[in-house]
C-alpha cells in the first residue's frame, strides 16, 4: 500500500512538472548573460571594433546609433534593416530616410565577421547592432547601460515600412510621439533619445526649408538663432548642387556625446525642426530644461530609454534565426 502511494505520488509530480513546462512562455526572455557562456569575449569584441570605427571616422559613432534606431522603429528590433535588397525582397535600406543617409553597415560585417571566427553561427546580427550601439555612446563620453541580449534576427524587410514608421526631420511633435506610442514609448523617451542628436551631422536638405522657405513663408524660422542661421545659410546655399552638405547636429561639442544638445535647444540653436520643436511643448521644454542642468540624468534616462527601444517586437527562442551574413537571410 505504501509503495503504490509512492508510485502515485511519482505519477503525480511527473504531471504536475510536464504542465508547468507546457505553461512556461514560448519567447524566452532577454538577457544580459545570454552569451556569456557561448561566446564569452563578445563584448570586447565588438568595443574593440566600434573603437576602431570610430578612431577612423569620429561620425560613425552617431552613424551605428542611428542604424539601430531605424531598425528597431520599424516593426521591431530584428536587424532588417541590415537585409540587402534581392528579387524577392524589398528591404528597408533603400526607403526615403535611410538612401544614400543610413551608414555604418560595413561597421556591422566587420564586427560580426570577427565574431564568428570566435562564436560561429550563435551571435545574432540585432544583437551586435545593440551592442555597436551603446559601445558608440560610451565611447564618445556617454552613459553605459546593460544591454539585454538573446534576440535573433528578422528574416524580413519592408521598404513601405520604413517610410511610414521613422520619424522624419521636419515632422510635428504630435506626430512623432504617436510614432513612438505606437511602439510602446512614450513622450520623455522621444525627448531622452532626440538627445542623440548631441552627436552626428545632417544632410542640408534634411534642414534647408528653415533657411530660406519656412512653411511656404519665404522667410527663415522665427524659431531658429540669428547666428546659426547665418553661418548655415553659408554652409547650406539655396540650390540643390549643397543638398548633402554636412552640418553638426550640435555645433559646440559635434563628437562628444554629453547634454549640449539640450542647452542648444534652449537657446534656439537646434538644427532640425523636429528638435526646435521640443520647446514648443510645455512637459517636452521642462524635460529639456532640466536635461541642461542636470546631465547625469540625462545619461541615466537616456539609458533606460534605449533599453526600452532595444526591447521592441524582439525575436527569441525558435522565432527568426542566427544570420550567417548580416546581409541576407540564411
Amino acid at each position: 500500500m505504501q509503495t503504490s502511494m509512492h508510485c502515485y505520488s511519482f505519477t503525480q509530480s511527473i504531471v504536475l512538472l510536464f504542465i508547468v513546462i507546457l505553461s512556461v512562455p514560448v519567447q524566452c526572455q532577454l538577457d544580459e548573460d545570454f552569451y556569456d557562456d557561448t561566446c564569452p569575449n563578445l563584448t570586447k569584441l565588438v568595443r574593440y571594433r566600434v573603437w576602431s570605427a570610430i578612431r577612423n571616422e569620429t561620425r560613425m559613432a552617431a552613424s551605428l546609433l542611428r542604424l539601430h534606431f531605424h531598425d528597431c522603429i520599424v516593426n521591431g528590433c530584428d536587424g532588417s534593416i541590415l537585409l540587402d535588397d534581392t528579387s524577392t525582397l524589398k528591404g528597408e535600406k533603400n526607403a526615403s530616410p535611410n538612401r544614400n543617409s543610413v551608414r555604418g553597415f560595413e561597421v556591422i560585417d566587420d564586427i560580426k565577421a570577427s565574431i564568428e571566427k570566435a562564436c560561429p553561427s550563435t551571435v545574432s546580427c540585432v544583437d551586435i547592432l545593440t551592442l555597436a550601439a551603446r559601445e558608440a555612446v560610451y565611447l564618445t563620453g556617454g552613459p553605459y547601460w546593460s544591454v539585454l541580449l538573446g534576440r535573433r534576427d528578422g528574416t524580413t524587410a519592408s521598404e513601405s515600412a520604413a517610410n511610414e514608421q521613422i520619424p522624419g526631420p521636419s515632422e510635428s511633435l504630435p506626430n512623432i510621439e504617436a510614432k513612438f506610442t505606437s511602439k510602446g514609448l512614450n513622450a520623455k523617451d522621444v525627448v531622452v533619445l532626440s538627445g542623440a542628436h548631441t552627436i552626428g551631422f545632417a544632410q542640408c536638405f534634411t534642414f534647408k526649408q528653415r533657411l530660406f522657405n519656412f512653411k511656404s513663408s519665404g522667410k527663415p524660422d522665427p524659431a531658429l538663432d540669428s547666428s546659426l542661421l547665418q553661418g548655415l545659410t553659408s554652409l547650406c546655399p539655396n540650390s540643390d548642387a549643397s543638398d548633402n552638405q554636412l552640418a553638426p547636429l550640435d555645433p559646440v561639442t559635434t563628437n562628444k556625446f554629453d547634454n549640449v544638445y539640450f542647452k542648444n535647444l534652449l537657446n534656439n540653436s537646434g538644427l532640425l525642426e523636429s528638435d526646435q520643436a521640443l520647446m514648443g511643448d510645455s512637459d517636452a521644454s521642462t524635460m529639456v530644461n532640466n536635461y541642461s542642468k542636470y546631465p547625469y540624468q540625462f545619461f541615466k534616462d537616456f539609458g533606460a530609454s534605449m533599453v526600452k527601444m532595444a526591447n521592441i517586437g524582439v525575436l527569441t527562442g525558435d522565432e527568426g534565426q542566427i544570420r550567417k551574413n548580416c546581409r541576407a537571410v540564411n
